[in-house]
């Protein structure tokens, strides 16, 4: 099975530099509606065989972006288990003013997420994060499918994707996260190994 993993477009609270999560969300930026346009022509001869978005509208409303370009539409399918890190209390908050409160823990959450304390937020655990997407992933095992587009989120995609390709904790952020619009592709045929074709692609841009 070939897995396309989309990040969300950009939206107003990435521009303004504050965390998201699993509860917070806002709109997609107009000129991201412009690139994830530009996705969707990039993707739009593939026949993909399911769709599916985390249920939060960011990921919506840039799926259906995608979708509405395809020669060969379908209807996706929302799933809470594909949703962002849930981030407890850091969630609306101003990114710099948490890093500038807590330097250690943002430079873990950044670099090492195995020496992120996600308690002292309220947040959702690395490995709680993780086996939610990753065993979503998973049980498309049992379905007969050859090409599958899943849209998510960033802190979460990046530490499940890696994790699918069987790296350790303080080695999930070892290439950097994912960006807006991007995409990621990861081939599979017993759903335990894991071959990666293509990390954080926003080529389609240069066109």
């Amino acid at each position: 099975m070939k897995l396309y993993f989309v990040r969300h477009g950009r939206t107003e609270w990435n521009e303004e530099g504050r965390f998201q999560g699993a509860n917070g969300d806002s709109p997609l930026l107009p000129s991201s509606i412009q690139q994830i346009k530009k996705l969707g022509h990039a993707l739009s001869s593939i026949r993909f065989d399911a769709v599916f978005s985390s249920d939060l509208k960011r990921a919506v409303d840039t799926t259906q972006l995608i979708m509405d370009q395809n020669q060969f539409p379908l209807h996706l399918k929302k799933s809470p288990e594909l949703r962002e890190w849930s981030l407890g209390q850091l969630e609306g908050c101003k990114i710099d003013t948490i890093r500038a409160k807590y330097p250690q823990e943002m430079e873990a959450f950044r670099h090492d997420l195995s020496q992120f304390h996600h308690d002292l937020f309220d947040a959702e655990s690395l490995s709680d994060t993780t086996k939610r997407t990753c065993d979503f992933v998973k049980s498309l095992k049992e379905k007969k499918f050859d090409t599958v587009l899943i849209v998510g989120h960033g802190a979460n995609l990046t530490a499940s994707i890696r994790t699918l390709l069987g790296y350790k904790p303080e080695e999930l952020r070892k290439n950097g996260g994912l960006n807006n619009a991007s995409v990621t592709i990861l081939t599979t045929d017993d759903f335990e190994h894991y071959h990666l074709e293509t990390w954080n692609d926003t080529s389609y841009l240069e066109d």
